[in-house]
């Protein structure tokens, strides 16, 4: 394999610091966002849910119309502009819940075209064998990003006060950096259009587990940090601070991952992600059962940095399937169809999640998160490295 050009690795390891800042800053700061600028309850916090996520389930659809234009490349600089504009409109142009859920959509809708072409992207500058390590050093690269990023959220917190407004356009200004960078890219400029639609059996424990991961992420992304907001009033400066520390750590970890899914292979290292994050969904639901304040808040923040860093091990869906991908046209495709996927399973849960909240009190919904999570296990189990081809059945192509 030819090596790869040193400008476009440099380029889009740029493209993924600012794409980190930006991304940090707006998960750093929405929860304590919504609760108050617009004093979201956990009801409805579980509801906003389902509008971000809503362009995730149609992403299947979206992605194979863009990618008969625009290689991954282009696509994940349009993503950027996307992301921009929705953190311009969420900071300056959301007076209402309305319009509140139409610039979420927007920035969502950026987030998710992201998150199908980073992957593809990162493995175009990879060499043989070696994609898990430098998956690995772009979400590092991500992570750094991120503490830049978040640490300016810190410092203007901590002395402004909460501005939301300057923290989303912050935001705004880094992913247009990035998207300048996405869009300066040449890697896969000669390679062939992908594939629309690809939905085949051969991909089948991929799918399963990217709905898993899509689940695990849901119940995480709207109610871990919710309980520290909600339960234990803890403020912007200290959730961005958190980031920060999670971030920190993933600038040295997520490299080191990427090595060991190199080095013990996509099963060991999913089946463990499962395993580690039943631990963390009982630390959320029992913490402040088992130890008095403020400790239990303390075991809290180390679990919710914890699982921060364990995110990093998604890149070994992304390694496994390239594995077992019987074309590299359909790597984007395939993402994309499994975003969807996981979409269509998990755009209702925080819905759910926010009833049982209200209902029956914060921790079953992460009793509910720990049973997925031990689903999840016997699911990871079941994936082979190589595909075995002797069993594979295809369905035709979408």
């Amino acid at each position: 394999m030819p090596a790869v050009p040193m400008n476009d690795l440099k380029r889009a390891l740029l493209a993924t610091l600012f794409f980190g800042a930006a991304t940090g800053i707006i998960m750093a700061t929405f929860n304590n966002y919504l609760s108050e600028v617009h004093h979201f309850g956990a009801e409805a916090r579980g509801w906003i849910e389902f509008p971000r996520e809503l362009p995730g389930f149609f992403l299947v659809f979206i992605a194979g119309a863009m990618l008969t234009v625009f290689r991954e490349t282009q696509m994940a600089a349009a993503a950027m502009v996307l992301t921009a504009f929705g953190a311009i409109g969420l900071g300056f142009l959301s007076p209402s819940t309305a319009w509140l859920v139409v610039f979420i959509v927007v920035w969502s809708l950026g987030d998710h075209i992201i998150f199908a072409v980073e992957g593809p992207i990162g493995l175009k500058l990879s060499k043989g064998g070696k994609e898990g390590r430098r998956l690995g050093q772009f979400g590092g690269a991500r992570n750094l990003g991120t503490i830049l990023g978040v640490g300016i959220i810190f410092f203007l917190a901590r002395f402004l006060g909460d501005r939301f407004g300057l923290f989303f356009a912050i935001a705004a200004g880094a992913a247009l950096i990035a998207g300048i960078f996405y869009a300066s890219l040449r890697v896969g400029a000669s390679d062939p259009p992908s594939r629309r639609l690809v939905f085949k059996r051969r991909y089948s424990i991929f799918y399963a587990v990217s709905a898993l991961f899509g689940i695990r992420k849901q119940i995480f992304l709207a109610f871990g940090v919710w309980v520290l907001v909600e339960i234990h009033d803890v403020p912007v400066s200290t959730i961005a601070l958190l980031y920060f520390i999670a971030a920190t750590l993933g600038v040295v970890f997520r490299p080191l991952l990427g090595d060991v899914v190199d080095w013990l292979g996509e099963k060991t290292i999913l089946a463990a992600d499962e395993l580690l994050l039943l631990v963390i969904c009982l630390i959320y639901a029992f913490a402040s059962d088992l130890l008095p304040e403020p400790y239990d808040l303390w075991l809290l923040f180390g679990a919710y940095i914890f699982d921060s860093v364990l995110f990093a091990l998604r890149i070994a869906r992304t390694t496994y399937l390239k594995k077992i991908a019987e074309d590299p046209s359909e790597i984007t495709p395939t993402i994309s169809t499994g975003i969807t996927i996981d979409h269509a399973v998990a755009t209702t849960l925080p819905i759910l999640s926010g009833y049982i909240w209200e209902a029956f009190g914060f921790r079953w919904v992460f009793l509910l998160a720990g049973a997925i999570a031990l689903v999840g296990f016997f699911v990871c189990l079941k994936i082979r490295v190589p595909y075995p081809e002797d069993e594979v059945v295809e369905t035709e192509r979408v």
